[in-house]
């Protein structure tokens, strides 16, 4: 049997990436949210220094829990502490995001990368890469609205995510952008692919960074945040462990 230190040693020897963007009271954010409040309520000239902060659940690199859409759903303190240390597979569609953002992650293109990488494993964590993370921190760039307040953003398609919960067993999966669902279907049809990833019982982390910087497969992900009663949803540290 390995000794627990044995691991930690290897495991600090690796590369280790940052998966979460700083959060600041500018940082981008969806709009109808309040943006982060900070002050100071005691300086080092009262002898020691205290902060306050007031931020929404779905700040920056954050994570959902299924209550976030759906009646009944879990909280986020009744997520598995084993499910937020999870293997991580990087399905990589910047290039064609850069020449549509309206792009929508399919069915066909989970088969296309496992043709090239091997089958997703039970219990993953799947992640789209888009690199709409390298907008940040620009909001407007960031939300990418046309001249008719419509936002032109990728997304996940209704079939990908059922043929990795169905078909593959994920525990979670996640993205840069704001949102699940890409802009566009969103402006006719609303959040409906992030209510059904929910409705599944499956978490989710929005607004990732670096995802450029791993592999696509063999990196490990770890999820960390406050250990917060009945709350539907938290920035989050995420970060990577590369093999």
């Amino acid at each position: 049997m390995a000794d627990l230190l044995e691991i930690y040693q290897e495991l600090k020897n690796k590369k280790w990436v940052n998966l979460s963007h700083q959060i600041k009271e500018d940082s981008p954010h969806f709009p109808a949210l309040p943006a982060l409040e900070k002050k100071d309520i005691f300086t080092l000239k009262d002898g020691f220094h205290v902060q306050q902060f007031s931020v929404v659940g779905q700040y920056g690199t954050h994570i959902d829990a299924p209550i976030h859409f759906v009646e009944g759903g879990r909280w986020l303190e009744e997520i598995d502490l084993k499910d937020l240390l999870l293997p991580l597979f990087v399905i990589d569609k910047s290039k064609e995001v850069e020449e549509n953002p309206d792009f929508i992650l399919t069915k066909q293109d989970i088969l296309d990368f496992e043709a090239e990488h091997g089958k997703i494993p039970e219990g993953s964590f799947v992640a789209f890469r888009s690199d709409w993370s390298k907008r940040w921190p620009s909001q407007d760039a960031m939300r990418n609205l046309d001249d008719q307040g419509i936002q032109h953003t990728p997304g996940w398609g209704r079939d990908a995510l059922e043929f990795l919960i169905h078909e593959r067993g994920v525990t979670a999966v996640g993205h840069e952008t704001f949102d699940t669902d890409a802009g566009l279907p969103t402006a006719e049809h609303g959040l409906v692919n992030e209510y059904y990833l929910l409705a599944e019982d499956i978490y989710q982390v929005e607004v990732l960074s670096n995802l450029d910087q791993l592999p696509a497969k063999g990196a490990l992900i770890s999820i960390s945040f406050p250990n917060w009663h009945q709350a539907s949803g938290s920035p989050v540290r995420a970060l990577a462990i590369l093999p």
